[in-house]
């Protein structure tokens, strides 16, 4: 059950309640010299009963039950709810109940001719509750309609006296920009009375003796709006017209009545912070009931309320019929003045209202006058010494423009191909050779110039002092901003590692085979076979002289980075008939792997770009000429690492950086001279303090596979091995490139 605030109802402001009560008592004892006519119903008993949660429900015993449920209002300062027992008189004996339970201190019967009030006196605000069963009367103080035994509705308004019938106009729907949903319905008048509760359904809205067009009674699916209310309907109940209001989800809901327009605003309930850029309102709830009521007397209410002091200017005027439940109290002064056109200023607990046109002559004519007295006052001049802000970049930002912007404009062009010969031109080339903005003449143009008018300022580097003069206001308040600008700035290492790896897998397998086959052809004499491609066959003049030079000579043969060969021979000889077969398999195997690190760091201040570099310039030589000599030129092959970093003041780094690792590549040359092997990588990453980001990287992989054989023996299957060789290599090459930034604090040594 929300904790809610009730104030003013029929009356003008809540101390003409109590004045209210003071009158009635004063005319019951009037009545009772008088001795009227006995009513025809009494209160007989006054029964308080705490239900579980701290609730309180009242159960008033009555002589005969009501016809109708009792008026009643509620006040907000002090805390209390009056009911209206109409032809009703005090038959309990006493004139007050004291309760003292919950947030009930006690009950006051007071009789005033035929009509008996009971005010119920609050410790605090409290929601209230009133429902009929047979001779009681129940009033559930913070229970729910359940609690108290009904469904029991909140008495938004009264019912217009006489009966009279109201008629709806128009049911608009809208969706807000904050996501809610706004019902807004149009009556024929403003006395309309009008109930609403909160339910299992939703948000029941009856409007008391009011007739509802047909065109009106249908149901609406408004599920398509994106708010939180899926379906509204209208239709009648007997002469009421009921409006049933359909949301899901978290959501809360306020109502409030203008004039002749009946407010329902439904909106989802969020956590954390307001995203829609609207007013967030805080105040303690209340609800408000005017019919035709004056506006100064509504914000006297106001200010009862709060304890605020509101000073009302005298061309407020008007009066306004205005209804509100459940509404922060800020909510509600904000939907009176801007119904009324007002404005307001606020200075501590003093609120001043006006209409916005005086409010606005009102700040313009402050404005003029302070500046005509600016525009008079002496000028004074300050010498103000800088520790760590440089003076020239503290007079740029006075004139409105961003330090050291032609510096920084220097830096950014620097790369790994200027190398250092960049930092050093672009530091030579800064402010310190330069003009400022201000120098140049644009000063006065600064879109965001803090200095006023007739304001100057100029520095000296030697002592870096600031130079300013300007009113003695305009001086304390450049004071105060160079306070917070002149601070130390935050340093950055930034850690690169350049990791390459390499694996180079090889595998070569060979064979060379020499025959010599033995026969009586030409006496002791014996014929071999042997050699390759370029050699004829030879003889051999004993059974004992070996081969020299085989028939197939295709062995395994080494490459680059392999190792040496191995090889397996085997010789048959037959001394009888002199036949010789010498065979000789070789083999070859290599794994090679390696991995060269190289980890280049450097230390900068924030916005400040720096590089660091290490390598080696290789010489080379151009031919000279017949009328030029030769010519030498150098080319870098260096270790690069270029940053610009931007700490953010979440711990975070946005990095600009540029990593370029040369090497010397010595398979690759001309005219002897060897070629570089470059890889480099410029990119901007945003990287948490002490974590490592991998900002690139280059996966190479190269498979060679060669074979050579004796045409056609060399296909023969398995017996082919003997005619050929082959060999297989896969050769990977793999680059990667890791950034750690590392925030330093005053003092950080490097290791």
């Amino acid at each position: 059950m929300k904790n809610t605030v009730h104030a003013a109802c029929k009356f003008s402001w809540p101390w003409l309640v109590s004045l209210a009560a003071l009158l009635l008592f004063g005319a019951a004892l009037k009545a009772r010299a008088a001795d009227p006519a006995p009513a025809e119903n009494a209160v007989v008993s006054v029964e308080p009963a705490t239900l579980p949660g701290g609730r309180l429900v009242v159960r008033i015993g009555l002589k005969e039950p009501l016809k109708a449920s009792p008026f009643s209002f509620s006040v907000g300062n002090p805390p209390r709810i009056a009911l209206d027992l109409p032809d009703t008189s005090n038959a309990l004996g006493k004139n007050t109940v004291s309760v003292n339970q919950g947030s009930l201190g006690s009950i006051n019967v007071v009789q005033a001719g035929n009509r008996t009030r009971l005010v119920f006196n609050l410790n605090q605000a409290a929601k209230y509750d009133t429902q009929l069963q047979g001779k009681y009367l129940l009033v559930g103080l913070g229970a729910t309609a359940e609690e108290t035994a009904s469904a029991g509705s909140e008495h938004f308004a009264e019912p217009a006296v006489g009966g009279a019938h109201h008629a709806i106009r128009s049911i608009d729907f809208q969706r807000g920009a904050d996501g809610g949903a706004r019902i807004v319905t149009t009556l024929s008048d403003s006395q309309a009375g009008i109930n609403i509760r909160e339910d299992s359904k939703g948000v029941v809205v009856d409007f008391i003796n009011t007739e509802l067009p047909k065109s009106l009674q249908r149901k609406a699916d408004v599920s398509s709006f994106g708010t939180p209310v899926q379906d509204v309907e209208s239709y009648t109940l007997g002469d009421n017209a009921r409006m049933v209001i359909k949301p899901t989800g978290n959501w809360d809901y306020s109502a409030y009545q203008m004039d002749n327009q009946f407010v329902v605003d439904v909106k989802p309930v969020k956590t954390g912070e307001n995203m829609s850029g609207k007013p967030k309102y805080t105040g303690e709830k209340l609800s408000l009931n005017f019919q035709n009521v004056d506006v100064r007397s509504v914000l006297q209410v106001l200010a009862d309320f709060t304890g605020l002091n509101i000073v009302a200017s005298d061309s407020v005027t008007g009066s306004l019929t205005l209804r509100l439940k459940d509404v922060p109290w800020d909510q509600a002064l904000h939907i009176i003045l801007e119904a009324k056109g007002l404005g307001m200023q606020k200075s501590g607990n003093v609120i001043w209202v006006a209409p916005k046109a005086e409010i606005l002559a009102r700040e313009k004519e402050e404005l003029a006058g302070k500046e005509a007295v600016e525009a008079l006052e002496p000028l004074v001049t300050e010498y103000i010494p800088l520790n760590y802000l440089r003076a020239d970049d503290a007079q740029s930002i006075l004139y409105g423009y961003a330090a050291g912007a032609a510096r920084n404009s220097a830096n950014n062009s620097v790369d790994c191909s200027t190398q250092a010969q960049g930092i050093t031109a672009s530091t030579s080339t800064g402010m310190t050779q330069q003009q400022s903005p201000a120098q140049q003449g644009g000063g006065e143009q600064g879109s965001q110039k803090i200095l006023s008018k007739r304001g100057r300022a100029t520095y000296d580097l030697k002592t870096n002092t600031l130079i300013v003069t300007d009113t003695p206001q305009k001086i304390q308040q450049i004071r105060q901003l160079l306070a917070k600008l002149d601070v130390p700035t935050r340093q950055v290492m930034i850690e690169a590692r350049v990791v390459l790896a390499t694996s180079d897998w090889s595998r070569e397998l060979g064979a060379r085979l020499g025959v010599a086959a033995g026969g009586a052809l030409r006496g002791a004499n014996r014929i071999g076979f042997g050699g390759n491609l370029g050699t004829s066959a030879q003889s051999a003049t004993s059974p004992q002289s070996p081969i020299t030079v085989p028939n197939v000579n295709l062995p395994a043969a080494a490459t680059l980075n392999a190792l040496a060969t191995s090889g397996l021979g085997v010789s048959l000889l037959n001394t009888v008939t002199g036949n010789l077969l010498s065979l000789e398999i070789s083999a070859m195997e290599a794994n090679n792997e390696g991995k060269v690190i190289s980890s280049p760091r450097i230390v900068t201040s924030n916005q400040r770009p720096a590089v660091i570099l290490q390598g080696t310039q290789i010489p080379y030589i151009t031919p000279g000429t017949a009328n030029s000599p030769p010519t030498v030129s150098f080319k870098d092959a260096n270790l690069c690492l270029l940053v610009d970093p931007q700490i953010l003041n979440n711990n975070q780094v946005i990095l600009n950086v540029e990593v370029q690792k040369d090497q010397v590549d010595y398979q690759v040359a001309s005219q002897g001279q060897p070629g570089i092997d470059t890889r480099r990588i410029k990119t901007q990453v945003r990287v948490a303090n002490g974590e490592t980001a991998v900002i690139g990287g280059i996966y190479e992989q190269t498979i060679t596979d060669n074979k050579g054989k004796v045409p056609l023996l060399g296909d023969i299957p398995l017996f082919g091995n003997l005619f050929k060789n082959s060999g297989k290599e896969n050769q990977k090459v793999e680059l990667l490139i890791f950034l750690t930034p590392r925030i330093l604090s005053n003092q950080v040594a490097l290791h």
